[in-house]
């Protein structure tokens, strides 16, 4: 029989946490709770959060803008951008990228300095072999991808030959499967995207020199990954931890000792956790945010976290039928006094925003609302907004009320 592993005894918890600390904990750490850092921008911002998911929804925006936009304001969309994908300016000695896409939580817009890092990851999956698509003839067919970017500097797909034979999305065509091996081992690298086309090119060309390697074993890439999800989240339990990254229960059980990350209670949430010291040294103060929140972001992606700290369940509903969506199909929760108050379902007709589904908590929740899509509609260029339906008829009357009053203003 084989052994089963157990995982290290549990250390005394050295402090207890309220729910509400842990809330509050969780918020600031996301940068939702006290003054943003606007000097340190967009690029501040995914430097703390460790990750940015991509995805490929577009309502408002793409959720990759959204989330600096639920932190900073209404930072400028090609700001926005331009922030995670522009490298050095070209007079620099050597073009250095602020960042690259690779697969974390999902895919997503990493800070470069987290390069080393996934080192973990790329050896994985060369000892994999293969991922989702196996290639007729990988030698030739990588050779020959690695020969055009020597050749002609970064490309994509397109550009490539085709990401499609021609069937399905999921027919790839050999140099599609080619260069996306080559993404998932390292030898290539995505650091800009074109007209939402990643754009590729050789790691060794891209990446800086003090970061280019695999050197860092399983265990320091585990160890630096919890650390840096636990500052990110705050507080955190293991499942969480492990959510953040997409890490194993059993890599976070090896190395969160080591963390720098510290064992703590809370309140009602009946399995141990661990907090950022850092997090524990300085009480969480100052103005909470009012804002929509993509369902991706991190302060929601991991929807058990969501329901222990926040009691609110949240489901996408994208790709749920349209007639079993009940919130609808791109659902985006309302923060306001650091709670989850309400969702509303965003769309665009010209110049106006379109709630085509509204829920709030209460009657608390109406001014927020009205607040969070004027300032959405201002953000993405609308001048006016539209309710079109709402769960509670007399909170969709005040709604609609509360955006005529501000509207003359």
């Amino acid at each position: 029989m084989t052994a089963v592993t157990q995982p290290p005894p549990l250390p005394k918890p050295v402090t207890s946490l309220s729910r509400d600390e842990a809330r509050r904990m969780a918020l600031r750490a996301q940068g939702l709770l006290g003054a943003p850092d606007r000097r340190a921008g967009v690029r501040g911002v995914l430097r703390h959060l460790g990750a940015v998911q991509l995805d490929t929804i577009s309502v408002l925006a793409r959720s990759h803008e959204l989330v600096p936009y639920a932190r900073l304001g209404a930072v400028g969309r090609p700001a926005v951008e331009a922030a995670y994908w522009t490298t050095a300016p070209s007079d620099a000695p050597a073009a250095r990228p602020h960042s690259f896409e690779y697969w974390s939580h999902a895919a997503c817009i990493l800070p470069i300095e987290e390069w080393p890092h996934f080192a973990f990851r790329r050896r994985a999956r060369r000892a994999k072999g293969h991922r989702w698509h196996v290639m007729e003839d990988s030698e030739r067919s990588c050779a020959a991808v690695l020969d055009r970017l020597k050749a002609d500097g970064p490309l994509t797909t397109s550009e490539l030959g085709g990401g499609r034979n021609g069937g399905e999305w999921w027919d790839w065509s050999e140099s599609k499967i080619a260069v996306e091996w080559l993404l998932d081992t390292g030898e290539v690298v995505c650091t800009r995207r074109r007209a939402w086309k990643r754009v590729y090119d050789l790691a060794e060309r891209t990446v800086p020199d003090a970061l280019l390697h695999d050197d860092l074993d399983d265990t320091t890439c585990m160890r630096r990954l919890v650390a840096q999800a636990g500052a990110a989240m705050g507080v955190a339990t293991r499942a969480d931890l492990a959510d953040y990254h997409r890490l194993k229960a059993e890599q976070v059980d090896a190395v969160v000792a080591d963390s720098g990350l510290v064992p703590v209670e809370v309140e009602g949430w009946g399995k141990p956790a661990w907090a950022d010291p850092a997090a524990l040294a300085a009480p969480p103060r100052g103005r909470h945010r009012t804002t929509l929140l993509s369902p991706f972001d991190s302060l929601i992606w991991d929807r058990p976290r969501t329901e222990r700290i926040f009691g609110f369940t949240h489901r996408l509903e994208a790709y749920v039928p349209r007639p079993r969506r009940i919130h609808g199909y791109f659902a985006m929760p309302l923060l306001a006094g650091g709670q989850l108050r309400g969702r509303v379902d965003p769309a665009r007709e010209g110049t106006t925003l379109v709630a085509r589904q509204v829920s709030m908590q209460d009657s608390k929740a109406v001014a927020p609302m009205a607040q969070a899509l004027r300032e959405a509609a201002t953000w993405v260029g609308c001048d006016s907004v539209r309710v079109e339906r709402c769960d509670d008829q007399k909170l969709a009357a005040a709604l609609r009320a509360e955006l005529t009053r501000t509207s003359d203003q």
